[in-house]
């Protein structure tokens, strides 16, 4: 073997050994490739290779399931860990979950300010706005002052006038309308043809002709 090819095979059971000792679970060939691939560019040729090799030279373990080899680190390195020191990894974990749960909820908050934020006006914008509405308020201001100062304003008593004068003209309107036709129906009685035809012989117009509705009382 070359001494190029040596160091890459050293570099590769380096990487290997240290990714199972760090992991400390069983994995296949496949699933070390895919892990590592991306990261340091091995080759699942030289993956399978590897770790055969680091197998037979006893760094690290191998067990046949099916027909899937698997690896992983030799127990043997590591300390023994009592039920108390499992209990307190226990506790670590959950104290950690919880702070992490809690991390993920405050990110959600401040990636919800921050969208908030995102789409309200800055502050150039604010300023460019307050000064159409103060524009625009003047130009209200001046409309009721124009208003105030006119002369032709209608008074109560005006207004109440009017509003008489339309009731006494609607239900004059009531009236003949229907005196017109209490005396169309007469006629009707005794007409040999159609409403609508003796109104264009006679030439009436109704209200509905024109789209006219009788106002409320």
């Amino acid at each position: 073997m070359s001494k190029g090819r040596a160091e890459a095979a050293a570099g590769a059971a380096g990487i290997l050994l240290r990714y199972l000792q760090e992991q400390n679970r069983p994995y296949s060939a496949q699933d070390v490739f895919g892990n590592l691939q991306r990261e340091h560019g091995l080759g699942k040729a030289v993956v399978v290779k590897t770790l055969e090799q680091l197998a037979q030279q006893g760094k690290i373990k191998e067990k046949m399931y099916g027909k899937q080899k698997i690896y992983f680190a030799d127990q043997d390195q590591f300390d023994m860990v009592s039920d108390a020191d499992l209990q307190g990894l226990d506790g670590k974990i959950v104290a950690l979950t919880a702070k992490v749960q809690s991390l993920q909820q405050s990110c959600r908050y401040m990636e919800a300010e921050l969208k908030e934020l995102s789409s309200a006006l800055t502050t150039p914008e604010m300023q460019k706005e307050i000064q159409e509405l103060k524009k625009e308020c003047a130009g209200y201001r001046e409309r009721l002052k124009n208003i105030k100062a006119a002369t032709n304003h209608v008074t109560p008593e005006e207004k109440e006038q009017v509003y008489r004068e339309r009731q006494k003209y609607c239900k004059e309107w009531r009236k003949r309308k229907r005196m017109a036709t209490e005396l169309s129906d007469a006629i009707l009685e005794g007409y040999p043809k159609s409403k609508k035809q003796f109104f264009e012989e006679v030439g009436i117009e109704t209200d509905e002709d024109y789209n006219v509705t009788l106002p409320d009382p």
